[in-house]
């Protein structure tokens, strides 16, 4: 066992998240805010900007705790999940307009679930089917986004 300052990783994404909500703030504050009833352009970034940096303020705090641990063999960076999750992402981008967003989203589900080691491609297509379902009942009929929904 070691005495450890917490988990770098978090300290990491913590530090990450921080950044991006004060960037978001930043640019958030040159439109014009509004009010609850009535929003402005700057409103919801500014919303979204001060949720992350609450969660990054939470992810700092808990990777900079002193945590009694056994020796650990992992590593600060893991390739496998940093790229699946990250083709993923590009995954969608590049299929989007081929395959409409319920394939889009059930393929990228599937993609950055195979990150995680004990995934299940069974829950995985599962959890991309309800997925998919809901982003085209959001983002396609609720707002009306000019998405294609299916293959094109």
């Amino acid at each position: 066992m070691r005495l450890g300052l917490g988990d770098a990783r978090e300290v990491i994404a913590g530090g990450l998240f921080l950044s991006f909500a004060t960037l978001g703030v930043v640019l958030a504050s040159d439109y014009p805010l509004g009010s609850a009833m009535r929003m402005g352009a700057g409103y919801f970034p500014l919303l979204v900007s001060a949720a992350l940096g609450v969660l990054g303020v939470a992810l700092l705090l808990r990777g900079l705790t002193v945590r009694v641990e056994a020796q650990a063999g992992g590593t600060l960076f893991s390739w496998r999940p940093g790229l699946l999750v990250s083709g993923s992402i590009l995954a969608f981008a590049w299929l989007l307009p081929s395959l409409g967003l319920a394939l889009a989203t059930l393929l990228m589900t599937v993609l950055s679930g195979l990150a995680r080691r004990q995934a299940r491609v069974g829950e995985l297509a599962l959890l991309g089917l309800a997925l998919g379902a809901f982003s085209v009942l959001v983002f396609a009929y609720g707002l009306g986004l000019n998405l294609p929904v299916l293959p094109t």
